[in-house]
């Protein structure tokens, strides 16, 4: 009680004794010491002719016995501070401001603990008060039961960190594991070849050296030979340019010479080198038939043994779904076939009954397949036409009013508006520079990777994979939107008409 005496003694020294409240632009009679407002003196005093009374003291002074009290200006300010805030009581208990009364009473009205005195007070008389402690306790258990709940809540979310790193650390040391697999067999692979390269060009290294010395024996021969005759027909040259007595001498002997010169025989290849030419070229073409059949098939071996998975990760393959349309969930401009497999633009509005599931402002429906977990995939024909979307949407996604195509929204689809594709990503749509168009997209969802990715369907090629996120347990569904076009026929539009299905 000592702090509320304290500042309750505060509180009077800074009391005008005239007007009972806060001292405004504080004088000082200089005769006796004392302080009052201003304007409260100057109208206690208003007539007198000479001397003037103190009001607190009564005391007699002349006129012009009045000063401005600077310290006691300052000494306001500090007590209107600590007014606005309530005192603290002895043993830590509050207490009120303005009353100096202890906080005993919580007004729910107002959310604020009050004394007995505001309880009375007009600002609290039809309010709803109980017992601090009451009122403390009663709020203790309601934020005891949130905290519960929210401790659950991380706990489940701990439990799930923990699951998904263990998880992420088998993946990794089973990705470990499959690196060095596949760096030991391409290891082995490449001495393999390594290995043969070598063997192959030693064997044709030694064809070529036997086919040089063939060649140089060849080329031995044939010199000797040309310089034998070179050496003839220079001598039958002189033997022309000699007179004719000398010419004819011996002649038939000179002729006899040139008729026995004849072209040697070239030595040939032996047959055993020919044979083991052509059994290399015979091995050259095996080995060349071999490659391109590796080539041709080792990827695609790899592609069907991977699943068709987007990026080539083999270690979970994506499930195929069997995916129907929900018609509780349909815009009430699109219309089903009997299987629910076949959605298309009705010409007119349908007449439906309302309710929350169904989308009323965009010509969307969901599937009925909802995912939690695991990864999956389907495929939807969209043919020729354009002016649709598909993908993927939480189960929380907006259906009425002003609708996202987008992550943010809760979407995550590819679209083809006219002649173009587009990825339907925030802030903007991406476009796709697509090869060709589509008639048969593959929808793979990752749910534990956060990831949805777009492939054709024919050709594998990738079109679209969005960036990971977390789908925080939301339930995941297909989703498929149409554009609409109420007025005009097929004929009139000039487009195939659109038509997306579902693949069984």
């Amino acid at each position: 009680m000592a702090a509320e005496s304290s500042v309750q003694s505060l509180r009077e020294e800074a009391t005008c004794s005239i007007c009972l409240d806060f001292f405004r632009d504080p004088v000082m009679v200089v005769g006796c010491g004392h302080n009052f407002c201003q304007a409260c003196i100057t109208q206690c005093w208003e007539g007198a002719e000479t001397d003037v009374t103190c009001p607190q003291c009564r005391q007699t002074f002349p006129q012009g016995t009045l000063g401005p009290n600077r310290q006691v200006c300052n000494l306001v300010e500090l007590v209107k501070g600590l007014s606005v805030r309530p005192a603290e009581a002895a043993g830590g208990q509050q207490v009120c401001g303005e009353h100096g009364e202890a906080l005993k009473l919580f007004c729910q009205d107002d959310e604020a603990p009050i004394c007995v005195v505001c309880d009375r007070s007009r600002a609290h008389r039809f309010h709803s008060v109980v017992p601090l402690e009451e009122a403390a306790e009663e709020y203790k258990e309601k934020l005891q039961a949130h905290l519960r709940t929210l401790r659950g809540r991380r706990e489940t979310l701990l439990g799930f960190k923990q699951t998904g790193e263990g998880k992420t650390q088998e993946y990794l040391k089973q990705t470990a594991a499959e690196r060095q697999k596949i760096m030991s067999e391409f290891r082995q692979l490449r001495w393999i070849l390594l290995e043969q390269e070598q063997l192959l060009l030693a064997q044709l290294g030694e064809l070529e050296k036997e086919a040089e010395k063939i060649q140089e024996a060849k080329v031995i021969k044939l010199s000797e030979e040309i310089s034998h005759l070179s050496e003839l027909i220079s001598e039958m040259e002189a033997k022309c340019q000699q007179p004719a007595s000398e010419f004819l001498q011996g002649i038939r002997k000179t002729l006899s010479r040139c008729e026995r010169g004849e072209i040697p025989q070239l030595v040939p290849i032996s047959p055993e080198l020919e044979r083991r030419l052509q059994d290399f070229c015979q091995t050259t073409c095996a080995m060349t038939e071999t490659g391109r059949e590796f080539k041709d098939t080792f990827p695609s071996a790899l592609e069907k043994r991977s699943g068709d998975v987007p990026h080539g990760d083999a270690l979970q393959p994506y499930t195929k779904a069997t995916v129907t349309l929900d018609p509780d969930t349909a815009h009430p401009s699109l219309v089903f076939s009997a299987d629910r497999r076949r959605v298309q633009r009705a010409e007119t509005r349908q007449h439906l009954p309302e309710n929350p599931k169904r989308f009323g402002s965009e010509p969307c429906v969901l599937g009925c397949e909802g995912f939690i977990s695991g990864r999956h995939c389907w495929e939807v024909e969209v043919g020729q036409g354009y002016g649709w979307a598909v993908g993927v949407a939480r189960e929380s996604v907006k259906r009425k009013g002003l609708i996202s195509f987008s992550p943010e929204g809760g979407i995550w689809a590819v679209q083809r508006c006219g002649g173009q594709f587009q990825a339907l990503t925030a802030p903007a749509p991406t476009r796709l520079d697509l090869r060709q168009a589509p008639s048969k997209l593959r929808v793979c969802l990752d749910y534990a990777g956060g990831q949805v990715a777009f492939l054709d369907a024919d050709t594998k090629a990738p079109i679209f994979t969005f960036p990971p996120t977390s789908f925080a347990g939301d339930i995941i569904r297909p989703w498929l939107w149409l554009e609409l076009r109420f007025g005009f026929s097929v004929k009139q539009m000039g487009f195939c008409p659109v038509q997306l299905r579902l693949c069984p």
